[in-house]
């Protein structure tokens, strides 16, 4: 058995003549003393008070010292602050910080009604799992029910208010994503491209605005699932704007007959990539001999544009506009195809591909933005509860958006990932006293970024612009 370590006083090298001795007597230090920014971030959007109304608290209140909101909250923040575990949270339940960005009246902990938990103001890794077990109706063990389609409107929602006024066009990016599996969770399934178990979340964005996370099984298609979301995400947005040009872009993987009738239908707009094939090859093969005659006169990548109308042998109901890209590169060709609704008029054929089409790729450091946040993070034992932990990675990255778009606009850090925002701008030592009337936060002086802190601040106490 190993021995309980009481020491007290620890004695490092001596610098110069003077003794160095570290003790754990500093009183309540936090390291996140930044995120007190994010505090202020939710009170302009009121993200997390809204995201606690999409629960339903079947939990005898005399019986409940943590409300649904402080629970909502402590996961959140927490997920932005890093802390990718549940485990995490019974050391972090000792945080004044985290406490009062919970929520709670109480954030050092000293008024709970059991002497054990005096001390720790927030919930343990139990409580929320529980919360994360959220299911379709209350039983004896699961009494935290969330409705997880009000959280979809949530997400919708959230993008709306981030405009002053109706956008003319918006641009609905799809793409799906991989989450590896190492246990026996619900809906495990091996995929043979990513050759591993995984799930097969669908992420849509418009922009830097994440407005979907669904959790998937990796056993159908990569478009799976995609047209219930565009209309359900589409007749909101157009409840709203009713004017505004909706495209939609993704990959080949959702270069499918449903959701391109299904655009068609609703006069909706769509640029998706085409999977290559010998006839799509043959249309375009005196380009690409014109693109390998450049090359081999200028020694540099050349590219040719083409445009044709295309229908599969059986796939499509009808003929549609496909552009294609003829390219030679260094020792090979790289042709390119996308087939969109949209016309020659409106775009054409190298700058739809070049400017609309290439833009896409803007979604994968969204897609990793979701990582960062530990939207893989998928250990839970059903495919419900994992989406409950996509849910809060998303909204975790909504807030740190939230912190970029109303803080950092037209600073040199308004496009910093939010892993390096969070090691940046949040991470800092912090001392928290509590007292009858305020809470002191006594930040570290030497911290290099506290200009910037300032400007934030300021700029987040401004009055909130009027929603469109």
């Amino acid at each position: 058995m190993q021995t309980q370590c009481t020491q007290t006083e620890f004695e490092f090298s001596k610098h110069y003549r003077r003794r160095v001795t570290a003790q754990f007597d500093g009183g309540a230090i936090s390291s996140d003393g930044g995120a007190i920014l994010l505090r202020e971030v939710d009170r302009r959007l009121n993200l997390l008070e809204r995201l606690a109304a999409c629960f339903t608290d079947y939990r005898d209140p005399a019986r409940s010292e943590h409300s649904v909101s402080e629970l909502v909250s402590q996961r959140v923040c927490g997920l932005a602050l890093g802390y990718e575990d549940l485990n995490d949270h019974d050391e972090l339940r000792h945080d004044p910080l985290l406490g009062l960005l919970a929520g709670k009246a109480d954030p050092t902990g000293e008024e709970r009604k059991r002497e054990q938990d005096r001390g720790k103001a927030l919930a343990g890794k139990s409580t929320l799992n529980r919360l994360e077990r959220a299911t379709d109706g209350a039983d004896r063990y699961r009494k935290i029910v969330c409705d997880f389609e009000a959280v979809d409107e949530l997400l919708t929602d959230l993008y709306v208010e981030a405009h002053e006024r109706a956008p003319r066009q918006i641009v609905l990016d799809l793409d799906a994503t991989d989450t590896p599996l190492h246990g026996r969770q619900e809906g495990r399934f091996f995929h043979g491209y990513y050759n591993h178990y995984c799930y097969l979340p669908l992420y849509i964005f418009a922009g830097e605005h994440l407005l979907c996370a669904r959790q998937r099984t990796s056993n159908q298609d990569a478009a799976a699932g995609s047209v219930a979301e565009l209309e359900r995400i589409v007749k909101r947005l157009r409840r709203r704007w009713p004017k505004t040009w909706i495209v939609v872009r993704a990959d080949s993987g959702f270069c499918r007959e449903e959701l391109m009738e299904w655009c068609e239908a609703n006069k909706v707009d769509y640029v998706l990539g085409l999977a290559r094939n010998e006839r799509l090859l043959t249309e375009i093969a005196e380009a690409l001999e014109a693109a390998a005659r450049a090359h081999k006169r200028t020694g540099k990548p050349a590219r040719r544009f083409v445009e044709f109308e295309y229908q599969t042998l059986k796939s499509w109901s009808r003929a549609r506009r496909v552009v294609a890209k003829a390219e030679q590169i260094e020792g090979k060709q790289n042709p390119r195809f996308v087939v969109t609704s949209l016309s020659r008029k409106r775009y054409a054929a190298k700058r739809l591909y070049e400017r609309l089409y290439c833009e896409r790729g803007e979604m994968e450091n969204r897609i990793k933005e979701q990582l960062s946040l530990f939207s893989d993070r998928m250990s839970t034992q059903t495919i419900r509860a994992n989406q409950m932990r996509l849910y809060f990675s998303g909204l975790a990255y909504t807030l740190m958006l939230g912190l970029r778009r109303l803080g950092l606009e037209g600073t040199a850090w308004a496009r910093l990932q939010t892993e390096t925002l969070r090691r940046r701008l949040l991470k800092v030592g912090t001392r928290v006293r509590v007292t009858a009337r305020r809470v002191w936060l006594s930040l570290a002086e030497s911290w290099p970024w506290r200009a910037l802190f300032e400007t934030v601040f300021r700029r987040l106490c401004d009055p909130a612009p009027a929603s469109a």
